[in-house]
């Protein structure tokens, strides 16, 4: 304790008398009567009116407890009066008696003061925190357990106590050494109960010392204080966003990041959910459930209390909990087709869906057909949902004649689905085909000029519509195909004439309209002759004198590229009264062209009149029928 008593220089108290001064009213040092944590004490002067004159000398001793003298009597002149005087190291309780003596050695006046010195430190207190959380309302109240025994000799002053948030304090400005203004518990060892009043959220550290009377600390302890100021955070699983159609297992799922939702029994966290304002389900812990069944819109109020006793249940004005709808629908829509098909469109199949909870669903729906009377599945038709209608079109004409009976099937925004087989002027939905008036379509091909006529079935003409005319042609042609669009007259016919090029099927046809049924007339077949140019380099040949050239072109138009080259061509010849003969085969090039030199050898040929012609039988790939040249004259002389 050699620090304490380097510090501890304190005042004595006037309980010593003064020692007087001879020629003066001056008193002198007074001792301290409390307890000081240091055996250094100072003495301090001071006046007393009436004081003894004649005073030359002072003395002074010091006694322990049990009245021995300590030391020996200390004589100073009153010039050098004693100023600090230090008790022996150990705690104790002295007694301090001065006296003053004139120069004849007479005893003046005397005085005695007590000093008291205790530099022990008491033993660490025992701070206590509730073992809980608190809320951020509630005051934070300090236990304090007594320090062991036994206490130094000075007793217990009280407690000091500091609060910081982890960094570390100390309840005192001088480590180990409290004044009397730093304890904050100065009613002794009982004292030992305190209110911090409310603290700040998250942990809040307690520093606690035990005070001696004479000031010394002893090491101090922590008791650490937990605030949660927070809701606990709540969810609300399984709800779905829209309609559901059928019952909802809920569950409400609760988290703390500071006092947590750790179960601990009736008092402990818990989370609980209502519904439709009956009282609520509660499970100790994170988590609780329920069951949300029957068609209608459900509210449900969830929330929690976590371990501090945080709550937002609205109760006491406090904060209001949390809700939620959930909307279920376990009907199933109506769905019923319309009163009568309408004599302007009667392919068009609609149905109207009904539901007066979740309402039809936008986007699903389905109507189908099947032959009436039979067992047959339904046949899906291309279907749209037009607000609370599905419109669906049957093409009549894809199906042989007779009866058909139809199914539409609606969904509600919950899923559930609804079919309907009747129409809502009553009687089933079905339908006698042909539904559409029935055409007859002809088409005659007359050289390069296909003609034909629409007309109903019954005779009469169908002016201003669309009939395609579809030209496919033979192998080897480009395009392999060709469409032509054309509109009838008032009369109902209609005329195409057909351009230069390869063989070709024709084929008209009328695709119906929402009144008409479709059609298609026979196909004809358009034979189209090879084009071919022949021609000799002279009107004579001399036996045995110069050969003649012989030359041409196939027309390759409308053909692939290339499709000329290597076209076979037969040279042939005749002369009066015999047939047609070859004489020599020969291949195009690439441009469909031809040459041959033919010399006449034979005698037997002068004067005789030949006619020469080409002939092209074609080949595979080749889109044009066999033909002959126009032939030339060539006489031999």
């Amino acid at each position: 304790m050699s620090a304490l008593r380097d510090r501890a220089i304190l005042a004595l108290t006037a309980a010593l008398a003064a020692l007087l001064i001879a020629s003066a009213s001056v008193s002198a040092a007074s001792a301290a009567e409390s307890w000081q944590a240091g055996n250094v004490f100072e003495i301090v002067p001071q006046q007393v009116p009436g004081s003894a004159a004649g005073a030359t000398n002072a003395f002074y001793r010091l006694r322990n407890e049990e009245g021995e003298q300590l030391g020996v009597v200390v004589e100073r002149s009153m010039i050098d009066l004693v100023k600090r005087l230090e008790v022996p190291p150990v705690p104790g309780v002295y007694s301090l008696e001065a006296w003053l003596e004139n120069a004849r050695g007479e005893e003046l006046r005397r005085a005695t003061a007590t000093l008291r010195f205790d530099d022990v430190a008491p033993s660490p207190p025992r701070p206590e925190a509730p073992d809980r959380w608190l809320l951020a309302t509630e005051p934070a109240p300090l236990r304090i357990g007594h320090p062991a025994t036994p206490l130094p000799i000075s007793g217990l002053r009280g407690y000091a106590v500091s609060l910081d948030r982890g960094g570390g304090s100390y309840p005192c400005a001088v480590p180990g050494l409290c004044e009397a203004g730093e304890t904050d518990l100065a009613g002794g060892i009982a004292d030992d109960h305190l209110s911090l009043g409310t603290l700040p959220e998250g942990l809040t550290y307690a520093r606690v010392v035990a005070v001696s009377g004479a000031g010394v600390a002893s090491p101090p302890q922590t008791a650490v204080f937990r605030v949660d100021a927070t809701l606990p955070q709540v969810s609300l699983a399984g709800a779905p966003s829209g309609w559901s159609s059928g019952p909802v297992k809920l569950a409400a799922r609760a988290s703390d990041s500071l006092s947590g939702m750790t179960a601990a029994g009736p008092t402990g966290p818990f989370t609980a959910l209502a519904v439709d304002g009956g009282a609520p389900t509660i499970a100790a812990g994170d988590t609780a459930s329920a069951w949300i069944g029957g068609s209608g819109v459900h509210r449900v109020v969830f929330y929690a209390r976590d371990a501090a006793g945080n709550v937002a249940d609205g109760s006491a004005g406090g904060p209001a909990p949390q809700t939620a709808l959930v909307r279920i629908d376990e009907t199933p829509p109506e769905v019923e087709f319309a009163r009568a098909q309408d004599p302007a469109d009667p392919e068009r199949i609609e149905a109207t869906v009904g539901d007066a909870l979740s309402g039809p669903s936008p986007s699903r729906g389905s109507i189908g057909v099947r032959p009436a009377g039979t067992r047959a599945g339904f046949e899906q038709l291309p279907t749209r949902v037009e607000g609370n209608r599905l419109v669906a079109r049957w093409r009549s004409d894809d199906y042989p004649e007779g009866k058909y009976e139809f199914l539409a099937t609606g969904f509600d925004l919950a899923g559930n689905a609804g079919s309907g087989a009747d129409r809502a002027r009553g009687g089933r939905m079905v339908l006698v085909n042909p539904l559409k008036t029935p055409v007859a379509l002809t088409a005659e091909l007359s050289g390069r000029r296909l003609d034909g006529r629409l007309r109903r079935a019954g005779g009469g003409a169908l002016a201003g519509q669309e009939v395609a005319i579809a030209e496919t042609f033979a192998d080897g042609a480009a395009p392999a195909q060709r469409t032509t669009l054309l509109r009838t007259r008032a009369d109902g016919t209609f005329t195409l004439r057909l351009r230069r090029g390869p063989s070709r099927e024709l084929s008209a046809s009328f695709a119906g309209t929402h009144l008409f049924s479709r059609a298609m007339a026979p196909a004809v077949r358009l034979a189209a002759s090879s084009e071919l140019r022949f021609r000799a380099s002279a009107a004579s040949a001399r036996v045995g004198g110069r050969p003649v050239v012989f030359s041409g072109r196939v027309a390759t138009r409308g053909t692939e590229a290339g499709a000329g080259a290597k076209l076979p061509v037969e040279l042939q010849f005749r002369y009066r009264g015999a047939p047609w003969s070859e004489f020599r085969t020969v291949e195009t090039d690439a441009r469909g062209r031809f040459r041959y030199a033919y010399r006449f050898s034979d005698d037997d040929s002068r004067g005789v009149r030949f006619r020469f012609r080409a002939y092209v039988k074609g080949r595979e790939g080749w889109p044009y029928e066999p033909s002959a040249s126009r032939p030339v004259t060539v006489t031999g002389r």
